[in-house]
């Protein structure tokens, strides 16, 4: 248009646009929904596995607690190699080889003879989630419109407290029926209806090919989907194969502190979730409540963090996801430490729904928060970072309730010590620095016939 300035459009623009946008959530959401039920089952099933030596053999509290940080280390191994290579590889093909790994990884656990094999193939599981989760973000960040992308992050990876849901519901309804090893079984049935859909659903990401140099296919890419491709400031750089890429990105001046202090919160929100998700059930069997009870607090939990995580992603929106998320910590922090009181059920309840909301919750907004804030060349790495390092923090999470309450502490005192780590993370929050990987060139915009407006 003889050289005049186009500002790109913010937000969905074509229904071809929109249709991409929905699929792309869907399978990403989808696939985080069968994280979070991997994630939880193993929370489901913890009292019947210390209660009954015939199903894996003799186990206390922190060999079990040993038991559910395999699988998340796994997911640590899987997320920080998929930073290695996903934003070299791109980011279809790291979902689709995560979908396959992670179901067969869970259809063999269910046949597994002992602890010695549950561990081990938790850990391989692992590393399919991992794939999953460092790669969701990344790819809705380059399909969402750029002022609903936490909107839409919160949708995807509020998948995984939905999973959570999920478990508990068939845990409640199916465990008596089916027993542990059934539950394992249906954490496989994406291999029968995910990967399909995503083969022929999900496309390849057109930011991520122009991020790479190749603009033909970016330009191809854009027309087919209606996504409309986006000229950072330094658009030279951006679509140069000679920029850092991946890992390398993260260690520039640019992002290295930022990394840092992202990485530090996702731990925070990490420990939180796996912590709680693995050990709440028994830390309310201790307290007096029944096994029914104790499945009622777990549910809660993650229902309320889909809710509240969504409603807060409105709020980063329109305010900035890094004041949200500081909120968030405090209030999980707050609602702990009250729990530690001798309450009403349906008082206690709410309390466990805040925390739900400022921990797994939180969670799903870091995700969202990590996913904008790295130009598409280090998306990828900066998601898987978030993901892998954060899963250090889910490592410890189930480690620490189960020496706590091997060593005999009460639940007041496993409430306070979370309630102390999510103090941490609102204060790391604070710390972050702006981005500006979003900020687009106002003068260009790329079209499909291969020139520039």
């Amino acid at each position: 248009m003889n050289g005049n300035h186009v500002m790109t459009s913010p937000t969905i623009n074509s229904s071809k646009q929109v249709n991409t946008v929905r699929w792309v959530v869907t399978i990403a959401a989808i696939a985080l929904i069968f994280d979070g039920y991997d994630l939880v089952v193993f929370g489901t099933i913890v009292s019947t596995l210390l209660a009954d030596p015939s199903q894996l053999g003799q186990l206390d509290a922190a060999a079990a607690g040993l038991l559910g940080s395999y699988a998340l280390l796994g997911v640590m191994v899987g997320a920080l190699t998929t930073g290695a290579i996903g934003d070299y590889l791109g980011r279809r093909k790291v979902m689709l080889t995560g979908i396959i790994w992670f179901s067969i990884g869970m259809a063999l656990t269910a046949f597994a003879p002992d602890s010695f094999w549950f561990g081990i193939l938790r850990f391989l599981t692992g590393m399919g989630v991992g794939a999953l989760v460092a790669t969701a973000g990344a790819i809705v960040a380059e399909f969402a419109p750029k002022n609903r992308r936490n909107y839409y992050n919160a949708i995807v990876y509020s998948g995984v407290p939905m999973g959570g849901v999920l478990a508990s519901l068939l845990a409640m309804l199916l465990s008596d029926l089916i027993g542990w090893r059934g539950l394992f079984m249906i954490g496989a049935l994406p291999l029968l209806f995910l990967l399909p859909l995503a083969w022929f659903k999900l496309p390849e990401s057109p930011q991520w090919l122009l991020s790479r140099g190749r603009v033909a296919e970016a330009q191809e890419m854009s027309a087919r989907t209606g996504i409309v491709l986006e000229l950072p400031i330094d658009a030279k750089a951006e679509s140069s194969k000679s920029e850092a890429v991946g890992f390398a990105a993260l260690a520039t001046k640019r992002y290295a502190l930022p990394t840092a202090l992202l990485g530090m919160m996702s731990f925070a929100g990490l420990l939180l979730t796996y912590g709680l998700n693995t050990w709440m059930p028994e830390i309310m069997l201790q307290a007096g409540y029944g096994k029914s009870h104790s499945l009622l607090f777990l549910l809660v939990l993650n229902l309320a963090a889909v809710f509240g995580g969504l409603l807060a992603s409105v709020a980063a929106d329109r305010t900035g996801p890094k004041q949200v998320i500081a909120v968030t910590f405090f209030l999980a922090a707050l609602a702990m430490v009250l729990m530690t009181l001798k309450l009403p059920l349906l008082l206690l309840l709410a309390l466990v729904a805040v925390a739900g909301v400022g921990t797994i919750g939180t969670q799903v907004l870091i995700y969202g928060f990590v996913s904008n804030y790295y130009h598409s060349a280090a998306r990828g790495a900066g998601v898987a970072w978030c993901a892998g390092f954060g899963r250090l923090g889910g490592i410890f999470g189930p480690l620490a309730g189960g020496m706590l309450l091997s060593a005999g502490a009460t639940p007041g005192t496993a409430f306070y010590v979370f309630a102390g780590v999510a103090i941490v993370g609102t204060l790391v929050t604070t710390f972050v620095p702006m981005s500006r990987s979003n900020a687009l060139q106002p003068a260009r915009e790329l079209v499909v016939t291969g020139t520039e407006k």
